[in-house]
């Protein structure tokens, strides 16, 4: 596909994922339209789309008229989301409103301004909950360990039953751990990695919650690019596809990683769950993603080394932004 001219639509334009996306686009010569509500607490923040070629939209979709932003999209990226995993067990009906509710206005406006966009629907490896067996592959059950992973997995399936019902192409990419520039890093509302790494450019000792968990992360660039093929590549349309990343480290692993990388006086302590984490962590978790691999010739290329050293350079002259 060629996106020089192509009127693109990404929801949740101006979070972690969703910039990169966006800056990504611009450089392939979309017109790019990204939507954002900077939800209190959420990935979003003006300094991802500074100097971006991107149309900005501040609004929330749970209220904002959508037909009008939808109109003459060839393709959404479907990546706007309450993710917080204790933000959802907190207040459940917002989760809904969000990851549901909202979801459904954006596909009857879908269906009026553009019914022939192609979607691509960021979604979570969290639905899988506590597996038995490893890696995961798509075939594992669903068994949601909280209510964000509920509310998600509500939204996931309506996009599916619009392909399903209307023919529409939609593709679900159910993603672990992501990492690098324009992650939230002031707290650990996205992945524990971003507060470890404000910690560590900080120098303030970071915590390991347990440690001995598996964990694939997914440089953003390699996300990203995951995202294009999955738009571009018909034989994704209707399916369901995990995204994994770098072989799977423990957190262990990966917090002496980072502090090798860091250099003194990074380092770390290790501590249990807390009690209200620990009643909804999933344990291990890596994916297969061989599925998406075999349909679009994709795979990781940025190591967990390299990215995690990419992370920190990249942060390290911006983060007052980010605090």
């Amino acid at each position: 596909m060629s996106w020089h001219g192509r009127k693109v639509l990404v929801t949740g334009g101006a979070g972690f994922l969703g910039s990169n996306l966006c800056h990504a686009l611009a450089q392939r010569g979309a017109r790019v339209v990204a939507l954002d509500g900077f939800l209190f607490g959420g990935g979003a923040n003006p300094a991802n789309l500074a100097d971006a070629p991107v149309e900005l939209v501040r609004g929330d979709i749970r209220e904002i008229d959508l037909r009008n932003l939808c109109e003459g999209a060839s393709v959404i990226f479907n990546l706007a989301a309450q993710t917080s995993h204790m933000g959802g067990q907190n207040d459940p009906l917002v989760d809904i409103a969000v990851n549901a509710v909202a979801q459904v206005r954006l596909i009857q406006a879908a269906r009026e301004a553009a019914p022939d966009a192609v979607v691509v629907h960021a979604s979570t490896r969290q639905f899988y909950g506590r597996v038995q067996k490893l890696p995961v592959d798509e075939n594992q059950p669903v068994a949601p360990p909280d209510a964000n992973g509920v509310s998600k997995f509500a939204g996931e399936q309506y996009w599916l039953l619009e392909h399903r019902v209307r023919g529409r192409p939609v593709v679900s990419l159910r993603l672990t751990n992501c990492y690098g520039p324009r992650l939230r890093i002031r707290d650990a509302r996205q992945t524990f990695l971003g507060i470890w790494i404000r910690c560590v450019l900080e120098g303030r000792p970071f915590e390991v919650w347990g440690g001995a968990q598996l964990r694939d992360l997914t440089y953003v660039d390699d996300v990203t690019e995951a995202f294009l093929l999955a738009a571009d590549t018909p034989a994704c349309h209707g399916r369901i596809f995990n995204i994994g990343g770098a072989p799977p480290a423990s957190l262990h692993d990966i917090a002496e990683l980072l502090a090798r990388i860091a250099g003194p006086p990074a380092h770390y302590t290790t501590r249990e769950f807390p009690a209200d984490r620990a009643s909804i962590d999933i344990g291990s978790y890596h994916a297969d993603d061989s599925a998406f691999r075999a349909a679009t010739g994709w795979s990781a290329q940025v190591s967990l080394e390299d990215g995690i050293r990419r992370s920190l350079d990249w942060f390290r002259s911006r983060l007052a932004d980010y605090l």
